[in-house]
């Protein structure tokens, strides 16, 4: 009887790691494979503001996304991507960058993006930077930016 408990404790055991094994090889997959479209979707968000196309940034956000600008009211859904967007060009906003520091979470619904941006108007100047977090969404038409938030390292102008 000590013996049966014994091999099902060990037979328990090994189960135990080898599922934590395989969640984690997911969880390693499912980040790469989140780290992979935000770095493909950042690197097509500018260039709405060089083609002023305002479907391309919309198309980066979810369609239940909050747009959680500095100094502003938040901006909802599509309807405020675009309004965001109009807000941005009609600032003099035509280029810009970000720069991913990190990437956090387990790949799977949701993670959180942490990172460095700059705004360039037409004449390839930098006119404002600083950093935001941003947590992506997982839709059926893939990693999608599901609340944005950010902030200049500047003083807001008075």
């Amino acid at each position: 009887m000590k013996t049966k408990k014994v091999f099902i404790a060990c037979v328990l055991a090994i189960a135990s790691v080898f599922y934590i094994n395989q969640s984690n090889a997911q969880t390693k997959a499912g980040l790469a494979e989140a780290k992979k479209a935000i770095a493909a979707s950042n690197g097509i968000y500018f260039s709405s503001f060089v083609k002023n196309d305002a479907n391309i940034f919309a198309d980066r956000y979810a369609d239940d996304c909050i747009i959680l600008a500095p100094n502003s009211q938040s901006f909802k859904g599509r309807k405020g991507a675009f309004a965001f967007f109009k807000l941005g060009y009609d600032a003099g906003l035509r280029n810009g960058k970000f720069i991913t520091e990190d990437v956090y979470g387990d790949g799977v619904n949701y993670v959180t993006e942490q990172g460095q941006w700059q705004s360039i108007d037409d004449k390839g100047k930098v006119t404002d930077d600083g950093k935001f977090l941003v947590l992506w969404k997982k839709t059926p038409a893939g990693w999608k930016m599901f609340r944005d938030s950010f902030s200049s390292n500047h003083p807001a102008a008075k």
